[in-house]
Parts: C-alpha cells; structure tokens; sequence
C-alpha cells in the first residue's frame, strides 16, 4: 500500500500521542518536501516535528520532491490551499498512491475530483480501533476535543454510532 500524508494527520496524532498508529496500519508514508518543511523545519518543537523525523531516520517516512514543481505553482495560483496540501494530492497522483492522508475538507475534494483517494485522521484512528490498536475509540476522541484540535463533534459522534459506542 502507498500512503501519502498531509501535515494535519500527522499534527494530530502526534498531539494526541498516537503517531505510531500511522507506522503500524501503513508501514511507510511518503511526504512531499512541503509538508516535511511544514512538520519538521517551521514546525519544530511542535507535535509531529520530532516524531516525524524519527520516523524519517528509522526508515518509514521517506520525503519524495515533486516531479512537477510548475504544477504546484499552477495550483496555488489556482486553488486557495496550502502548499502542503497541494503538493500532497500532486504527489498522490505522481507515484500512484493508494491513500493521501488529508483532513481539510476543500483539499480533500480536490484530491477526489483528481482521483485520490483520501482517509483523514478519523478515518486513521478508527481503523486502529478495528485492527485493534486503539481500545477506547471515544476516549481518543475526547482527547481531539480537550488538547484543541478542530475536529467536528457531528463526524466523531457519526465515527462512534458506527460502532455502536454512545455520542461524546
């Protein structure tokens, strides 16, 4: 499986202590330099900033460059997301990745208008609840809501009567 990630999934969890997740369910995620510079470089000391670059020095983060960088620059002129984001969805559809790890809701309707396809970080952590590795689903989204994160309480409400779990 080819996994591509944005920088939120990867702030997220990180935020909440469960950037491993991405490691066990995807054993390798490729990042755009962007989204490495947003993460590590203007990121640094924030969640996902040392995490990520572990993860780059043990093996299972690789940083890929765009192949086509003119295509990033189009795109922002065109769209009004980040670079990240874009160069995200750009390199989903250049190496062929089976998922991009996206949260905003405007990238990821771009992504799927380019035929990418996307799982954000609710999507991440409920498949850890059904592999197993998360335990307590509404606990972990009551740690989104307490440490900040903007998550919509209707989607994590949706996420927890799909398992039959009571509403937060």
């Amino acid at each position: 499986v080819i996994v591509v990630s944005n920088a939120s999934p990867l702030i997220i969890l990180a935020g909440i202590g469960f950037f491993e997740l991405t490691k066990y369910l995807f054993k390798e995620i490729i990042i755009s330099q962007e989204v490495w510079d947003e993460v590590v470089i203007n990121g640094a000391g924030l969640p996902g900033s040392r995490e990520a670059q572990q993860g780059f020095q043990s093996g299972w983060i690789h940083v890929k460059p765009l192949a086509k960088s003119d295509q990033l620059t189009a795109w922002r002129n065109q769209y009004n997301l980040g670079a990240g984001e874009l160069a995200t969805i750009i390199l989903a559809k250049e190496i062929q990745a089976d998922v991009a790890l996206m949260d905003e809701r405007r990238a990821r309707n771009l992504a799927l208008s380019e035929d990418v396809k996307v799982m954000g970080s609710v999507g991440i952590i409920e498949l850890g609840y059904q592999k197993g590795e998360v335990t307590e689903l509404r606990q972990v989204y009551q740690m989104l809501l307490s440490n900040g994160t903007y998550m919509d309480r209707r989607l994590l409400n949706y996420s927890l009567a799909k398992f039959n779990l009571p509403h937060l």
